[in-house]
């Protein structure tokens, strides 16, 4: 079964990346309000891992929420329609919050066992790996969120339209 949605796929990669980035962002702000680290230099170690020199410019928080939503979104363009394909074979909530979060577990090991420790060991130590993992958890569960609720919506029309 080929599954369409009520709004276009660009639209919807949009809103599933938004979603996850701002969840997270939620997330380590909360945590940076606990006073455990603080959430500026959090996003200014996102910037230094895309540009190692970005801790010189005043700029740099700012520029790593830039980046990170950026790099939100681009993960929904590819986690959209791996997502798509499960709800087309798959239906309900719990294969599309668990892929979702599945997902995002697995861009997290990769994230913060391989890549990270190569271009920025210190955002590896930054934080606790369980408030990192949780982050990226959270990014799923708001991402499945979204395709969750696309699919229904879309469910709920074709069936109106049958009656």
């Amino acid at each position: 079964m080929k599954l369409s949605y009520h709004i276009p796929i660009w639209k919807l990669i949009l809103l599933a990346g938004l979603a996850g980035g701002l969840s997270e962002i939620l997330w380590i702000a909360s945590y940076s309000g606990a006073g455990s680290v603080n959430g500026a230099i959090v996003a200014q170690q996102v910037t230094v891992s895309v540009w190692p020199s970005g801790t010189e410019s005043a700029f740099s928080p700012a520029l790593g929420v830039i980046i990170h939503l950026a790099l939100s979104i681009a993960l929904a363009a590819i986690a959209v329609p791996l997502l798509s394909r499960i709800a087309a074979r798959y239906s309900g909530a719990t294969i599309m919050f668990g892929s979702a979060m599945l997902m995002l577990a697995i861009v997290w090991k990769v994230n913060f066992f391989i890549i990270l420790p190569l271009i920025n060991p210190a955002f590896v130590v930054l934080m606790p790996l369980g408030v990192t993992l949780a982050s990226k958890l959270l990014f799923g569960l708001a991402m499945g969120f979204v395709m969750y609720n696309a699919t229904q919506e879309k469910a709920l029309s074709a069936t109106a339209n049958r009656e």
